[in-house]
C-alpha cells in the first residue's frame, strides 16, 4: 500500500474509533495532495456507482486567498468533531450518470438537509451538483421543507448547464472505506463509508 493510502487508512480507522492515533492535520493534507497527484499521473477513473451511498465527512480543508499573485492556498484543515454528523450521499438513476446529491448536518436534535440533482463526468471524476431543496427539522418535527431558489425548473435546466457554472467535486481517490475530493473552491475533503 502506498504511503498516502496508509496515512488515509490510519486517519479513517482512528476517526471511527478502531484504534491508533489520528495523523496530524498537516500529515493528512499532505497525504491527500499525494493521492491527488497520483490519480492525475495514473489517470485514474472511477465509475459513478463507486460513489453511491452515504459518506460521513471526516476531514476538510478550507481555502484562503493568497495576498500575493491572487491565488488560493489551502487552509490547514481539521477533523470534523464527532458530535456533529456531516453526511453526503449520492444516488443515481438506472443506467445513468444522472443522480441526486444530499448533504446534511445533524447536531443533536437539529437536522438540516439540502438535496438536488447531480451529474457525473466519469472521464474526469467530476460530480457536478446543485442544491434546490431544503429540509429543516427540530426534534424530529419538520420546520421547513421546501424548494429553494427556482426549484423544479432549475432541476430541469441543471443537466444542460456547463460544468464551469456549477459547484462540483473532483474525486481523486475512491475506495469502499473512504473517498477524497477537491471542491470547486479548492478545498480538500475526506469522507468515510457508512
Amino acid at each position: 500500500m502506498t504511503d498516502f493510502k496508509s496515512t488515509l487508512s490510519q486517519a479513517v480507522a482512528a476517526y471511527r474509533g478502531e484504534g491508533g492515533a489520528r495523523p496530524t492535520a498537516q500529515t493528512l493534507v499532505n497525504a491527500l495532495l499525494q493521492a491527488e497527484k497520483a490519480a492525475k499521473q495514473e489517470r485514474l477513473t472511477y465509475p459513478f456507482e463507486s460513489l453511491l451511498g452515504k459518506w460521513q465527512l471526516c476531514f476538510a480543508t478550507g481555502t484562503k486567498k493568497a495576498r500575493q499573485r491572487g491565488g488560493i492556498i489551502l487552509g490547514k484543515g481539521l477533523y470534523v468533531p464527532k458530535f456533529v454528523a456531516v453526511q453526503i450521499s449520492f444516488s443515481s438513476q438506472p443506467d445513468s450518470t444522472k443522480g441526486e446529491i444530499a448533504n446534511q448536518v445533524q447536531l443533536g436534535a437539529v437536522l438540516l438537509q439540502l438535496t438536488g440533482p447531480a451529474k457525473y463526468l466519469g472521464k474526469k471524476n467530476l460530480l457536478a451538483f446543485d442544491f434546490n431543496y431544503l429540509h429543516f427539522s427540530l426534534f424530529g418535527r419538520i420546520v421547513y421543507n421546501k424548494l429553494i431558489r427556482s426549484g423544479q425548473a432549475q432541476t430541469e435546466d441543471f443537466y444542460e448547464q456547463p460544468i464551469a457554472k456549477l459547484p462540483f467535486f473532483a474525486f481523486f481517490l475512491v475506495t469502499p472505506d473512504f473517498i477524497a475530493a477537491r471542491g470547486r473552491g479548492g478545498g480538500l475533503a475526506l469522507w468515510i463509508g457508512h
